[in-house]
C-alpha cells in the first residue's frame, strides 16, 4: 500500500503534534481499564495513538506497551513520555501474529484509508482470547457530524461510522463484539477473538 503524495505532505497530525496533549486531555483511564481488563503480564498495542496520551496512563498496569501511528512527529512526543513508539500503517502491521493481548484504539479509527484491512489486521496481531477496544466519536450526534465536516474540510478524509456498521468490520472476520454507548459522542467496541 502506497500513500499518495498529498497524504504525505499533508500530515496534519505532524503539526500539531507539539500542541496536541494540551488540546486534547485524557483524564480518566478508568472506563477503557474496565472495558481492556488489563494483566500485569500483557502486552497492549495502542494503534494510532500519536503522542502515547492514552498509552501513559495505562502503561503502568501491562507488561509491555507499545504506541503505533503513522506521523512521526506524533511518535517524538510518545518518545519523550519513554514509550515504545513504532512508525507503522494500521493497514500494515509491523509485527508478528498473534503478539499482542490488549489492542486500543482512541479515537482514531476513522482516520484510517482502508478500515476492513485495519480490521484483519488488528486480529490477526491479536492472540487467542484476546481484545480489541475501539473508542470513536458517535456520528449520530450533531457536534460530531460537525467535526467530520471539519476534518473533510481539511482534507483529513476522516470516515465515521455508526456503532453497527463499525462492529460489521470485525464480525465479518469472526470477530465477537459488544458496542457500549455511553450516551456523550462516543461510543466503544469490543472486539473479542
Amino acid at each position: 500500500m502506497r500513500l499518495s503524495g498529498l497524504e504525505l505532505i499533508v500530515d496534519h497530525f505532524h503539526w500539531l503534534a507539539p500542541l496536541y496533549d494540551r488540546i486534547f486531555h485524557f483524564t480518566d483511564p478508568a472506563p477503557l481499564l474496565a472495558l481492556l481488563e488489563l494483566s500485569p503480564s500483557h502486552r497492549l498495542l495502542d494503534v494510532g495513538g500519536g503522542t502515547g496520551r492514552v498509552t501513559s496512563a495505562l502503561a503502568g498496569h501491562v507488561h509491555h506497551a507499545c504506541v503505533l501511528d503513522l506521523s512521526w512527529g506524533m511518535l517524538c512526543q510518545a518518545r519523550e513520555k519513554r514509550l515504545c513508539a513504532c512508525q507503522g500503517l494500521a493497514e500494515r502491521l509491523p509485527f508478528p501474529t498473534q503478539a499482542f493481548d490488549r489492542i486500543l484504539i482512541v479515537d482514531a479509527f476513522h482516520h484510517f484509508r482502508h478500515q476492513p484491512q485495519v480490521a484483519a489486521e488488528l486480529l490477526r496481531v491479536l492472540r487467542p482470547g484476546g481484545r480489541i477496544v475501539v473508542e470513536e466519536p458517535d456520528i449520530r450526534n450533531p457536534w460530531v457530524k460537525l467535526i467530520a465536516l471539519a476534518e473533510k474540510l481539511l482534507l483529513m478524509r476522516s470516515r465515521f461510522h455508526p456503532p453497527a456498521d463499525l462492529a460489521r468490520f470485525f464480525q465479518v472476520l469472526g470477530g465477537q463484539v459488544q458496542l457500549h454507548e455511553p450516551g456523550n459522542g462516543i461510543y466503544w467496541a469490543v472486539v473479542e477473538r
